[in-house]
């Protein structure tokens, strides 16, 4: 299919050349000058006058062909339309032949451009993209009533944008009336005009300007209109106690609040449980401490492996669960209250109430708001699976307060949690068995990422059951089992206790929102636009409540749109950009990824090619007996642009970041290839694969000529 395209593109890239050419060998273009009109116009009233039907076909037809190939000449044409037809037929025939020919011209630009912007710069232009297809009908309209912006030029980019050529066609026809009118009138006097820019006078262009702003306007007061509406059931106090109201202390409030603070906004910080939220006390820091401890304990065991004798070893787990807290309470400092109010910040405890988009409640006090931001996180999911509340089990809030280690652990889900928490305990000497629905571990990255982690568990004693669906929990002789559907019919499993893994749920109910009738998405998360603002523009939201990523890192990006936003509208808004997203599930080895993957790429008929690394080959991690994983990139076919990549190895969310500046920054694999990394470091393994990947796209005709150019410099 893409063989038949080519063949169709080049034919009619020749048919256009050929018509060009034409014109230029032929003069045809002296026609089209505004001399030869006022020169020539009477003769040709004359000509037109004895045969009008059929010139008048023949004009409509030279129209519709001078505006499809973006012919200077359009404004003489539509001249000679008022001259030689007079303003009523004139204006008939230029109104549609213009609106035909620049549809043509509209296609033209979609069928050759189209697809290579698409490839190269798609990811950059999907927000302009979602734009278009919300209001394209109304910037088309502005531009076509704004002659000041060469047509042709607006054909083109129209034509690379996903507004429906019907669309495009109405709106044009509608839109360039007025400036159709105004030049076929200027035809009709055709003799008492100097030059073309007699046509329109300054008066002339102002009108048409504001014209051209009329659309926009529009919206803004159909915008005003529509948030008084909304407002309508709240007084808007005279003043504000706060310029911004947070609600939650994790990540996402805690930096919404510090830009706040920073540009001398007046903030209040309102957290019911613990500051820091999840990331601090029940998620990033506490699971990365225990990975650490189980990492030393796995090592350890390991000790020939580094030509070292092995030795008597021991975990004591409720010490290894004590050095988790003392690593929160160590953090804690950078999260706390203290430091937060010597920023600037009024941080409030207790739960919070949103009365109105400009009043919330905690306890007895009541503060009133210019804006307030939402950043309530998410919790654990507890899935209603019979018997659940018969057995002992845990989830990511409450495992860290285990002191007891668990001789054989269930943990339900093979997702980043669950894989991070099995490793670690199965290292710290629990029997582990993994459950998962899905067919495979880490369902969200590739095929082979998920085939290396898996055999890696099986290697450490975990107990790994993928395509087993949780049916019902229960006791049997004061012994915890748990019922599952599998490929080979019904299993029971034995364990201790259990650990749900299953992902989280946003915090998006039980503090005003219902009250307020802000609208929730299906995952439960707080419906908002790009700028992160609600039903009410100056509630917004962001973190885990807002989606669609799940991450601590994402959370605070979005605080920055979600502060910067609120403080500084209506004068500018910025819209969250999503386009370079990374994250790293902290397993050994670990696995991050940036970007699309393989089977993201297939899934979206992307042509891409995959280069592919294997880490046994770098010298710093066999020096490291971390001799395992690899790297892999996926790069735009005929060119060296990164659209993704995935990394497989001990270091790889610190190897990752190379990808992530490459991609936000426009940096390609040459520039990769032909940057100095140090000898030896695990980053050298990103040099390599760039390597692989010129190698395989080396210029094979260039280098045969070398080849011939050094054997004659030897003779």
């Amino acid at each position: 299919m893409k063989q038949v395209i080519s063949k169709k593109k080049i034919f009619l890239v020749l048919i256009l050349l050929a018509l060009f050419f034409a014109i230029r060998h032929f003069g045809l273009q002296e026609y089209l000058s505004f001399a030869y009109l006022k020169s020539n116009a009477d003769r040709l009233r004359e000509v037109v006058g004895s045969s009008s039907l059929q010139y008048s076909i023949l004009f409509f037809v030279g129209y519709v062909l001078v505006t499809a190939l973006s012919i200077p000449g359009a404004a003489v044409m539509t001249l000679a339309g008022g001259a030689l037809f007079g303003f009523v037929q004139g204006v008939l025939l230029v109104s549609f032949a213009s609106t035909i020919g620049a549809t043509l011209a509209f296609l033209m630009s979609r069928f050759f451009l189209r697809e290579w912007v698409d490839k190269r710069f798609g990811a950059k232009l999907q927000s302009i993209q979602e734009g278009i297809r919300k209001d394209g009908a109304l910037y088309l309209f502005s531009l076509r009533l704004v002659p000041v912006f060469p047509f042709f030029l607006v054909n083109l980019v129209m034509g690379l944008s996903s507004i429906k050529t019907w669309t495009f066609y109405w709106v044009s026809q509608l839109g360039m009336v007025a400036g159709t009118a105004v030049y076929v009138n200027a035809g009709t006097q055709i003799s008492q005009l100097e030059t073309l820019r007699g046509i329109v006078s300054p008066q002339i262009l102002v009108a048409f300007a504001a014209l051209g702003l009329l659309p926009l306007i529009s919206k803004w007061i159909l915008s005003f209109l529509r948030n008084r509406k909304v407002y309508s059931k709240y007084s808007r106090p005279k003043s504000f106690d706060y310029n911004m109201v947070v609600i939650g202390a994790g990540s996402g409030g805690l930096v919404t609040s510090y830009i706040a603070a920073a540009i001398k906004a007046k903030v209040a910080l309102i957290e019911k449980h613990k500051m820091g939220g999840d990331c601090l006390n029940t998620g990033c820091v506490p699971s990365k401490a225990l990975i650490k401890s189980a990492k030393i304990a796995h090592q350890t065991r390991h000790l020939p492996r580094y030509g070292l004798g092995g030795n008597d070893f021991k975990v004591n787990f409720s010490e290894v669960m004590e050095r988790v807290s003392s690593v929160i309470k160590k953090i804690e400092p950078h999260d706390s209250v203290e430091r937060y109010g010597s920023l600037g910040v009024d941080c409030i405890q207790g739960s919070a109430t949103i009365e109105s988009p400009f009043e919330v409640r905690v306890g007895d006090k009541k503060v009133t708001t210019k804006n307030i931001v939402i950043a309530t996180g998410a919790r654990p999911l507890v899935p209603p699976i019979p018997g659940l509340d018969t057995v002992t089990y845990y989830t990511s809030d409450t495992i860290w307060a285990l002191r007891e280690q668990p001789k054989r652990l269930l943990v339900l889900g093979g997702g980043p949690i669950g894989c991070e928490l099995a490793q670690s305990f199965a290292r710290l000497g629990t029997h582990v068995i993994q459950v998962e629905m899905a067919p495979r571990l880490m369902g969200r990255e590739d095929a082979d990422v998920s085939d290396f982690v898996e055999a890696s568990f099986k290697s450490e004693g975990i107990e790994v059951l993928t395509s087993h669906k949780a049916i019902e929990f229960f006791k049997r002789d004061g012994v915890n089992h748990l019922k599952c559907e599998s490929p080979k019919g019904d299993r029971e499993i034995e364990f201790d206790a259990a650990l749900l893994a299953l992902g989280r749920t946003p915090n998006s109910k039980g503090f005003g929102l219902e009250t307020l009738g802000v609208e929730m998405e299906k995952r439960g998360t707080i419906s908002h636009d790009p700028f992160l603002r609600t039903k009410y523009p100056n509630i917004y939201v962001c973190g885990d409540v807002a989606g669609p990523y799940q991450f601590t890192h994402t959370a605070a990006h979005q605080a920055w749109y979600a502060s910067v936003n609120a403080l500084l509208a209506p004068f500018v808004k910025f819209k969250v950009d999503y386009t370079v997203i990374p994250w790293c599930t902290f397993t050994d080895p670990e696995v991050a990824r940036v970007g699309i993957n393989e089977a993201e790429a297939k899934e979206q008929n992307l042509d891409v090619d995959v280069v592919k690394y294997g880490i046994d080959d770098l010298d710093r991690a066999i020096a490291d007996s971390e001799d395992e994983g690899f790297v892999k990139v996926l790069v735009q076919k005929g060119s060296d642009k990164i659209v993704g990549a995935t990394i497989v190895g001990s270091h790889a969310g610190d190897m990752i970041t190379e990808f992530v500046s490459a991609m936000k920054h426009g940096i390609g694999f040459n520039k990769i290839l032909g940057t100095i990394h140090i000898y030896p470091t695990h980053s050298e393994a990103n040099k390599f694969a760039a390597g692989i990947w010129k190698q395989k796209n080396k210029p094979e005709a260039l280098l045969r000529w070398a080849e011939k150019f050094h054997a004659w410099r030897r003779s």
